[in-house]
């Protein structure tokens, strides 16, 4: 069989953190940022960890190929 290819999307929008957790950037930070209160653009820079271990399971499947 084959070997499993990297899924590129997933690659390009997670990865994996020195202790195994799976880290993504949050959405809603890429234009109209103009009516977005400093606090919530703040808020938006901090990257955020992926809690679910089914998610987490299928994702590192996905950029570990």
């Amino acid at each position: 069989m084959p070997k499993m290819k990297t899924h590129k999307g997933a690659k390009k929008r997670f990865s994996v953190t020195g202790t195994g957790k799976i880290r993504r950037l949050k959405a809603n930070k890429s234009h109209i940022l103009t009516k977005k209160d400093a606090k919530r653009k703040r808020r938006l820079r901090r990257p955020a960890i992926m809690a679910t271990n089914g998610e987490v399971k299928v994702i590192k499947r996905l950029i570990q190929a």
